[in-house]
């Protein structure tokens, strides 16, 4: 099937959802912001299908059940497709498919499909023909399960969650995997029933080509019985190679962070303002003291050792202190432009940040000022 809701593709440290290609640590860190309104919503479109696939498992459908049970699977759809991360799901497909797979011929051909696979009579062309058995089969108990399989991952991830998001935490890949490891300790069983079991998870290897790169990839895809195990899996792959989770500080929503810096607040818009900036150009705003980069950010690590150098060249008298202020004006200029815009930092930020580029435009914006000699 083209479309399988609880399918994951890792490479390095992306991860691809229903087509949608994200840093590792996406989905797992938005499912973080399911409320339990939204939740609650859930509960009673996928209780309607319980009952309905009460009777599909034991080979006894009940048929008057079906048309409810139809349209309790488009509606639990149409509201996970309104909620991150599931807004990239295709809606469309799901929609289309619903009503066949929902149906007493999609019902006779899941039943078809499973005596075939108990019998081994199944033919290599019996994934076409039975498409919308399959898609029955798949859909009916993802979706029965898909508001409990939310508060279980809500609740099961409170406390981690703010254990990374502290101020004192150790966000650094050794950082993560020692708090992973204060709350996960080894214990905790991996086989058995509870929520953290990965039995019933599939793993292959796949060569596959995404839009967004025309080589092909070989990539690790896993297959999961429940919401649970998807978001559980991918936020754990994004803690691997250093991803993590972090409560914004202005809108209290959970973000990704790519690094180990403490950044306090996400890229969306800032709750009742009224000029439309975001929680970040907020932030910002608040004081030096607030500022959200860490000392030990690269980002913050260029800017502070061009302060060191401007200082002590006017120590040694080859800078004028006003030119100095000016450089030093520009340069903090630069490192808040680099923090809002990544391809600014990963570009041109280090070259403009030398000392002679910061004279140069200093000189040019700050008419009068001595042209004291440039330091080495």
């Amino acid at each position: 099937m083209e479309h399988n809701l609880l399918t994951l593709d890792f490479w390095r440290d992306t991860v691809c959802y229903e087509g949608k290609t994200v840093p590792t640590g996406t989905l797992g860190c938005a499912a973080l912001n399911l409320s339990d309104k939204t939740i609650q919503k859930l509960a009673g479109p996928c209780d309607r299908l319980k009952e309905f696939m009460a009777g599909l498992n034991m080979g006894l459908p009940d048929a008057s059940m079906i048309p409810a049970a139809k349209e309790a699977a488009e509606q639990a759809m149409q509201l996970l497709h309104t909620c991150e991360p599931f807004s990239g799901i295709d809606l469309d497909f799901y929609l289309d498919n619903l009503p066949k797979a929902f149906s007493e011929e999609g019902v006779q051909s899941f039943q078809a499909y499973t005596m075939g696979l108990l019998m081994g009579t199944l033919d290599e062309n019996a994934t076409e023909e039975y498409r919308h058995g399959i898609l029955l089969g798949r859909l009916t108990p993802v979706l029965a399960q898909l508001a409990d399989s939310l508060q279980t991952y809500k609740e099961a991830m409170a406390e981690f969650a703010r254990l990374v998001d502290a101020d004192d935490a150790d966000r650094s890949t050794d950082g993560l995997a020692e708090l992973f490891g204060k709350a996960f300790p080894p214990e905790v069983s991996f086989t058995g029933t509870d929520w953290m079991s990965m039995m019933n998870t599939t793993v292959q290897y796949v060569s596959v080509q995404r839009e967004d790169n025309p080589a092909p990839l070989l990539v690790k895809r896993m297959h999961y019985v429940s919401f649970v195990g998807l978001l559980r899996s991918d936020l754990f792959e994004g803690l691997c190679v250093g991803h993590a989770p972090k409560r914004c500080r202005i809108c209290g929503k959970w973000f990704l962070t790519v690094n180990a810096r403490h950044t306090k607040y996400c890229g969306g818009r800032a709750p009742g303002d009224k000029r439309g900036r975001t929680c970040r150009q907020i932030g910002n705003l608040k004081g030096r003291e607030s500022r959200e980069l860490a000392a030990d950010h690269p980002l913050k690590q260029i800017y502070e050792r061009r302060m060191n150098s401007i200082r002590q060249a006017v120590r040694r008298g080859s800078l004028d202190a006003e030119l100095a202020e000016a450089m030093k004006r520009i340069a903090k200029d630069r490192m808040y432009k680099a923090v809002s815009n990544p391809e600014y930092a990963r570009t041109s930020y280090a070259a403009e940040m030398e000392q002679d580029a910061l004279m140069d435009e200093a000189r040019q914006k700050e008419n009068g000022l001595p042209r004291a000699s440039r330091s080495q």
